[in-house]
């Protein structure tokens, strides 16, 4: 019988505004199912960061090569189909999303959403990132939450700690449970 982690060999992407905790779940997830992860900041094309840096957000036209790299990245592994991977990635537009999914169709999104108010706070608390607290409200602007039709992602509240993020996404992926179905899948202590 497979491992809880073998059936999860998927894209993963996991989403959200900067903020949110993307990176530290993303790496969560990696270690506890073994895969393989990269931030999607480390996919930007120099200008682009050096963009955000200034505090000036990126346009569509900075982000389609950005989001196509990241496709690759997930589907390909040299000349062979990767057998899975997880990015951090905002993702904050359908048509982002949509993208990837043209690239990707098995990928599955975990959307880290939350109060604005403690993004903001833990963006400030942040040293050396190069993404401004001041685009916090751009990127806002620009997030388009998943729709319940868009059954290939899973929403889930960032108030929650990182650990307990990465078990209920771990155990959404398992049974591939749709958008604000994750909490109710791990048992009450």
């Amino acid at each position: 019988m497979p491992s809880l982690v073998e059936g999860l060999l998927q894209q993963i992407v996991v989403m959200g505004v900067s903020g949110s905790g993307k990176s530290t779940v993303a790496a969560g997830l990696a270690s506890e199912l073994g895969l393989r992860m990269v931030d999607g900041d480390d996919l930007h094309l120099p200008e682009s960061v050096t963009k955000m840096r200034s505090g000036i957000a990126l346009e569509d036209a900075d982000r389609w090569p950005w989001l196509d790299r990241i496709g690759h990245y997930l589907a390909e592994d040299g000349d062979q189909p990767a057998q899975g991977r997880i990015v951090a990635c905002s993702a904050l537009k359908r048509t982002y999303r949509d993208r990837i999914r043209r690239l990707v169709p098995t990928v599955r999104f975990i959307f880290l959403d939350g109060e604005a108010e403690l993004i903001h706070e833990r963006m400030s608390r942040r040293k050396g990132h190069y993404m401004q607290p001041g685009l916090l409200a751009s990127q806002l602007q620009t997030l388009e939450r998943p729709q319940a039709d868009e059954t290939d992602v899973i929403a889930l509240d960032i108030q929650a700690l990182p650990a307990e993020l990465v078990a209920l996404a771990t155990r959404a992926l398992a049974v591939g449970r749709p958008i604000a179905s994750a909490r109710a899948l791990v048992p009450a202590v």
